[in-house]
């Protein structure tokens, strides 16, 4: 007989299902990870149908003493599947019809499992969120303590894998720290939409046994009820919105590992990990592998291009894992900084000549063009930018006198950039404040989140 068959779907088909497509359609193997936000769920439904007076009180006391158990069995590994148990709904519910009996068959009165799965994913990832985001808090609090503390060590800033201009090393890293912020404030805004109440809903069309939505989503602790049933339970932009924000966050944090791999070359010696995040070669008894750094990079590709509820569970796994190894290899970094001054060269003041000019009264494109001749000029001779004798620079424009040996300064360089978001002294300290600012913020906008009752 179907209604044999142990499915909540099976009065209305007969025979067998096909053994591949059972094993197609089964989707116990990742969203058991939704073992307890299936039991919170049920929960306050079984609350809600004893407000409605579909439940009496003993009723819905059974129930919920059943799913205790239920829950005390997942906790404890000691839960045991059965091979008919496509889903943790079904494994839940087939469970708590072993504990109590027929009573279990009420708890899905007027409860479609459309409004089932996606209350349970829901909760899942609203909890999830919040932990991803103290982590990611945590990183970027690590970032901004060592900007902080490491702000006067000057090193050579890059574009195109070319040394640009001096900047501080703090300003590189904030340069991350700031990527990560937008992030953390996105995360929060995902949470937001992730935390609103779509149980009561049914399969489409809405509930129809008077169940109080309103005390549903107070029992969950839910911030909102959706507004359309048929909408509720069909939509997943709050998981295409978290797995987007999940690529992009790892985008960032690919960009940084990557840096740092150059930064800690034999040809850089900027940084040195610790051995704590690093690991050998198995033929090469002097190399030291960034392998944290680069599995960092490499795991950003996993997480492109996923979808769906299963993409989630993993994504989310990944996401915690690299946050964690991010910051460990932050706090441990050891930073070179002889290397970082050794790597400033004269050429990387050409700009700053240029603004010397303009400082003048000369337009920047022709200042610009004055100090690309100058370059020109120091590489004809064969000697440093800082080494062309003033008179050889008047050749190419009136306006330099002595005071140009200012310009050879790498901290007068740096310090020249005062303007808001610059490497300059008082404006890292200023980004500095504006970080820790919003770490703050946020803590306050997203406390610990509450279990649900």
């Amino acid at each position: 007989m179907a209604s044999e068959s142990g499915k909540l779907w099976g009065g209305r088909f007969v025979g067998t299902v096909d053994p591949i497509m059972e094993k197609f359609n089964s989707s116990i193997t990742y969203d058991r990870h939704l073992w307890e936000a299936d039991v919170q769920g049920s929960k306050a439904y079984s609350r809600g149908l004893e407000k409605a007076g579909l439940l009496t009180k003993a009723e819905m006391d059974q129930i919920l003493h059943g799913l205790d158990k239920v829950a005390e069995e997942w906790a404890q590994g000691t839960f045991k599947l059965n091979p008919n148990d496509e889903d943790i709904h079904t494994a839940n519910e087939r469970r708590l019809k072993e504990l109590i009996g027929e009573t279990a068959g009420k708890l899905h009165t007027g409860r479609s499992r459309n409004d089932q799965v996606v209350t349970d994913l829901r909760l899942w990832m609203r909890q999830n969120c919040s932990m991803l985001s103290a982590l990611l808090c945590e990183l970027i609090r690590t970032m901004v303590d060592r900007a902080e503390a490491e702000r006067d060590v000057l090193f050579p800033g890059y574009t195109h894998l070319q040394r640009a201009q001096p900047i501080r090393w703090s300003h590189w890293i904030l340069s991350h720290a700031v990527a990560l912020t937008r992030d953390s404030e996105r995360l929060l805004e995902v949470r937001k939409r992730i935390n609103v109440l779509p149980l009561g809903s049914g399969a489409i069309a809405g509930n129809p046994l008077g169940v109080d939505r309103e005390l549903l989503r107070a029992e969950l602790d839910f911030g909102a009820i959706t507004l359309n049933s048929m909408d509720a339970t069909s939509e997943r932009d709050f998981v295409a919105e978290f797995l987007f924000w999940a690529s992009l966050c790892m985008t960032h944090l690919s960009r940084m590992a990557e840096d740092l791999i150059l930064y800690g070359t034999k040809e850089f010696s900027f940084v040195q990990l610790s051995d704590a995040y690093s690991t050998g070669s198995s033929l090469m008894p002097q190399k030291k592998n960034p392998d944290s750094l680069e599995l960092i990079r490499s795991k950003a590709g996993r997480v492109f291009g996923r979808e769906d509820k299963e993409a989630v569970f993993e994504v989310s796994d990944t996401m915690s894992a690299v946050l964690q190894v991010a910051t460990g290899v932050i706090s441990t970094l050891q930073i070179h900084r002889e290397n970082m001054g050794r790597a400033l060269s004269p050429d990387m003041l050409a700009t700053d000549l240029a603004y010397y000019l303009v400082r003048k009264g000369m337009p920047f494109r022709q200042a610009h063009e004055a100090s690309g001749k100058a370059v020109f000029m120091a590489e004809t001779k064969g000697v440093a930018l800082n080494q062309l004798s003033l008179q050889e620079l008047q050749t190419i424009s009136p306006l330099f006198s002595g005071d140009v040996s200012h310009v050879w300064d790498y901290g007068h360089s740096v310090e020249q950039y005062e303007a808001l978001g610059g490497t300059a002294r008082s404006s890292v300290d200023w980004q500095i404040g504006q970080l820790r600012a919003l770490l703050r913020a946020q803590q306050t906008e997203s406390p610990p989140h509450a279990s649900p009752k």
